[in-house]
């Protein structure tokens, strides 16, 4: 195919808030050099970590639940300070529409996929990574310029474009959370924040397991989260049971996080990636090394990770629930919407469908 000159998308250009994002219809379109691909995106997922990227929330003077930091700066991306101009946007669906030197697979017209962490680990950093749409560009355009070893055929895979738009970062965090985790089948697992994002995939995925899930989630989402496979959903701000759970899967951190150890059973497992509530706690000590609990901090996946989760969809065993799409252009409601906790279920955004 004849690839146009210029491509249309989304532009981070500072942190800030949404005024910081700027649509473009002048990117400059990369071309494919060795090992490369580049991908006409079909649709890309609305993310807290997008949201966090662009408010500078990673950095390590944030404190607080926002990106706001001692001097009143936000800076800040996964790996430390972000380059700007930066496309966002770490759920990807695409389809491969030109291959850079030596590239043999994917193939031309394959519909592919990557993880949003995509591994890069080193002898110094066993658990390296770049963020896709923070270190590399991302999928809020038109297209997507991938290494091709990043990349998983998701042709056969029974989901729609949408539907694998929304594996990526809610299917791809939950399953490490709950690997690192080691759930299995008959054990009891607590997730919070069970109806958001990751939230759902993760308890779509520990039932899924054999695990017996209790969510915890606002009452007027209880009937989804138990829809998608827990067995009981607790109200937000209830009290715990004690000594119950052999894993806690945390997505909002804050000062609830000295309740969820005390949920678990001696020996049992605390994993975590997200912070919602707040990155700073204040926890007894006593109650994680006298009782032998194992804490997990759970951002990079190993590359057999997402692969089992590929897998798993294509064997028809994960659906993510889709609540609304929006045209790419109105990125800035779509993240308003995400950030306003009204929907249960993955926001998509879909790019235009051709060059005009």
């Amino acid at each position: 195919m004849t690839l146009p000159a210029t491509m249309r998308g989304v532009i981070l250009t500072r942190h800030g808030g949404p005024e910081a994002l700027e649509w473009r219809e002048d990117i400059p379109l990369p071309r494919p050099g060795p090992g490369e691909v580049l991908v006409r995106v079909r649709a890309a997922g609305v993310n807290n970590t997008d949201i966090n990227t662009r408010e500078g929330w990673y950095a390590a003077e944030v404190t607080g639940a926002t990106g706001e930091t001692a001097d009143g700066v936000a800076r800040g991306g996964w790996a430390g300070a972000l380059g700007f101009p930066r496309i966002q946007g770490g759920d990807l669906c695409g389809v491969v529409v030109a291959r850079g030197p030596g590239v043999e697979t994917p193939a031309l017209g394959a519909r592919v996929t990557c993880p949003i962490n995509i591994p890069r680990p080193t002898e110094e950093n066993p658990v390296g990574f770049v963020a896709l749409g923070s270190e590399i560009d991302g999928a809020f355009a038109e297209y997507c310029l991938m290494a091709a070893a990043d990349l998983y055929d998701v042709s056969d895979v029974p989901l729609s474009d949408i539907e694998i738009a929304a594996l990526p970062c809610g299917f791809g965090t939950a399953l490490g959370l709950l690997e690192r985790a080691g759930v299995g089948p008959g054990q009891e697992v607590l997730i919070t924040g069970a109806s958001g994002n990751v939230g759902l995939a993760a308890v779509q995925l520990a039932a899924a397991m054999g695990a017996r899930v209790t969510g915890i989630a606002a009452p007027a989402k209880a009937a989804i989260v138990r829809a998608d496979g827990a067995a009981e959903v607790i109200v937000r701000d209830a009290p715990l049971p004690q000594d119950h759970f052999h894993a806690v899967i945390d997505l909002v951190g804050g000062a609830g996080v000295i309740a969820l150890i005390d949920t678990l059973r001696p020996g049992g497992h605390y994993a975590v990636a997200g912070a919602i509530a707040g990155p700073m706690i204040t926890v007894d000590l006593r109650r994680i090394y006298l009782r032998d609990i194992t804490l997990h901090g759970c951002t990079y996946q190993a590359p057999q990770v997402f692969a089992r989760l590929i897998e798993m969809a294509r064997a028809g065993r994960v659906r993510p629930r889709i609540a609304a799409t929006y045209p790419l252009r109105d990125i800035a409601r779509a993240q308003a919407d995400f950030q306003a906790k009204t929907h249960a279920g993955k926001l998509v955004l879909l790019p235009p469908e051709d060059k005009k």
